[in-house]
């Protein structure tokens, strides 16, 4: 549709989803004049393109995409102008019957009894649309659009509904902006955590074990142990208390805390055990609160800090999962600290203080805090108590202004029981998400009728802090491969250092050095096969390991190794002794290469 006074412009958010709404429909059309017989259902702009679900009675292989794509750009050169008209439903729907269009019959049908039903018609194609939409296929750059993948879907989103086929796309303005975001694609598959998981052997998935349920091999438990020893040292030094509590609770205990009403559609379904209703938990917070509950607290034993490396299960659907990124089994770095209103500000600055140093540890830079509140307008599946919420935004507000924390406010992005701040990071490829975050909590405390007793003997409710410093381990792990590639620091490398003897005669001698190292506390490995020196580097490089300890008859004769780097290359033959000093001083630092 030709808006009047529209800013064309690609740096308008509105005019790039309009852009490709409109490209939708240059792909529904291109598609319709090919392959007639093919249905279409719904097509709209989404953040990183467009997309068209239909129902063909073929699939759609990469050369009918092609053939689709060169379609879309003739229609763009053919400059057709889009034309908006309205029909009342009798007429509407008998226009899509004769087109034989029986899924956007059934969205007529559907719509409200007062909506206006709008089409937009662009040459021979018209299809039912609220719009808007640019004014000509003109404007569309028909050498800067990319078909870029072809997935199944089910109508309205409901596996019990007919499976159809979804066609993605991409346009831009200019072509170079299209090359960009290609390659761009390229990097995110070749930094794609399930691929490098595979190919460097940290993780598995197994139809049979379950969707969502990623299994974790030996390298990769290395690098899941090393991360839960660093939070939990930090933690306990920190004065955090551990514990271990079960995976499952009763339905009572998530009615409780609010869970069940509020979060049951993430959970799996309730196990009926001996007349009592158990689920899988999806937190840990409900546990931990019955924990403090089983003693009585004076102000003086306040903060307390609960921590948990804790297995959580969450029905996620089948088509969110991503690897260990997003699944339906996670750990997470859990922790509640029970304190009093006055402590808060303080509390809140030891979790931030402890996010960002661990951040520094891993040299993570490009995030931003954001504070997480409820939304006023839709306040259904929050926790039902304006004065706490009133309360509970304003304290971690004033708190985080106080610290003088930078952060932006999002509204809707509270947990149903209270604001919180969520730190998102910026991955090398794809869009930001959460990995860190702490929650203040009014709720839950009073839910559980927790208690202290105050200075002047009066009974109090505690306030508690919900925070997770590495988000799930699972997560925290995937964004770390994507971000090194697989290339990890030599302090996190499932294997630190690998002998490489260049015949057999060295393989006793590395045996012997590898003994030493593994008393010293590092993970090495030996390649004693009999194979040449050079397939044994290359195969060494493809599977990441820091250091590759190249052994000879000299090293033999002079006591030496001859370590090479990763990515700085030959470092020149030393005893082993220097190169454990080495590898002790990086691994000690936490040097990032």
């Amino acid at each position: 549709m030709a808006e009047e006074n529209f800013e064309f412009s690609w740096e308008n958010p509105e005019y790039r989803k309009t852009y490709w709404h409109t490209c939708s429909h240059v792909l529904a059309q291109a598609v319709k004049r090919l392959y007639p017989e093919v249905k279409l259902a719904i097509g709209p702009s989404i953040d990183t393109g467009f997309y068209y679900d239909m129902d063909s009675p073929f699939a759609f292989t990469p050369e009918i995409m092609d053939k689709i794509e060169d379609e879309m750009r003739k229609i763009c050169k053919e400059k057709l102008k889009l034309e908006r008209f309205e029909l009342p439903r009798a007429e509407a729907v008998k226009f899509m019957e004769e087109k034989e269009e029986p899924y956007k019959v059934e969205l007529i049908n559907d719509l409200p009894a007062d909506a206006v039903i709008s089409f937009y018609k662009q040459g021979e194609f018209t299809d039912l649309c609220a719009g808007p939409h640019i004014d000509s296929t003109g404007r569309i750059k028909g050498n800067a659009i990319k078909l870029t993948a072809c997935n199944a879907s089910y109508w309205r989103g409901d596996a019990k509904n007919k499976s159809l086929q979804r066609i993605y796309g991409v346009a831009f303005p200019k072509k170079e902006q299209l090359d960009e975001y290609l390659q761009k694609l390229e990097e995110a598959k070749a930094r794609d955590h399930r691929k490098l998981g595979r190919e460097l052997g940290l993780f598995m998935t197994d139809e049979l074990v379950g969707r969502g349920m990623p299994m974790f091999l030996p390298k990769g438990y290395t690098v899941w142990r090393i991360l839960e020893n660093y939070i939990r040292d930090k933690e306990i030094k920190l004065g955090y208390q551990h514990v271990l509590t079960p995976c499952v609770g009763t339905v009572d205990l998530y009615k409780t805390s609010g869970h069940w009403d509020h979060y049951q559609q993430n959970m799996f379904p309730a196990m009926e055990v001996e007349d009592e209703m158990y689920v899988l938990r999806p937190m840990n917070c409900p546990h931990h609160m019955r924990i403090y509950a089983n003693r009585p607290h004076s102000y003086r034993d306040l903060p307390i800090r609960i921590g948990e490396i804790a297995h959580d299960f969450r029905y996620e659907a089948s088509g969110t999962l991503k690897g260990i990124e997003r699944g339906r089994h996670f750990c997470q770095n859990d922790a509640h600290l029970f304190c009093t209103p006055e402590q808060i500000k303080d509390e809140v600055s030891k979790v931030c203080d402890l996010i960002f140093a661990t951040y520094k540890d891993f040299g993570i830079t490009d995030y931003r805090c954001v504070l997480s509140l409820r939304d006023p307008e839709d306040k259904e599946k929050y926790h039902q108590d304006d004065e706490m919420w009133n309360t509970a935004e304003s304290a971690l507000r004033e708190v985080l202004v106080e610290l003088g924390i930078q952060f932006t406010e999002e509204i809707g992005e509270a947990a149903f029981y209270g604001p919180k701040l969520d730190v998102n990071v910026v991955p090398a490829v794809g869009a930001e998400y959460t990995l860190s975050t702490c929650q203040l909590d009014f709720c839950l405390p009073m839910k559980f009728d927790l208690k202290y007793i105050d200075a002047d003997g009066a009974e109090k409710t505690p306030v508690v802090l919900h925070r997770a410093i590495l988000g799930s381990l699972d997560r925290f792990m995937a964004y770390l491969i994507e971000e090194t590639m697989g290339a990890f620091p030599a302090w996190l490398a499932p294997v630190q250092a690998k002998f490489l003897p260049v015949t057999d005669r060295a393989n006793e001698y590395c045996e012997k050095l590898a003994g030493q190292m593994e008393e010293q506390g590092f993970r090495v490995e030996v390649d004693d096969r009999n194979e040449k020196i050079g397939k044994k580097i290359r195969e060494a490089q493809i599977e990441k390991i820091p250091y590759m300890l190249v052994v000879g008859d000299r090293d033999m004769e002079n006591g030496t190794v001859s370590p090479r780097h990763r990515a700085d290359g030959d470092l020149g033959a030393m005893s082993a002794e220097a190169f454990m000093k080495l590898l002790r001083e990086e691994v000690d630092s936490k040097t990032r290469k």
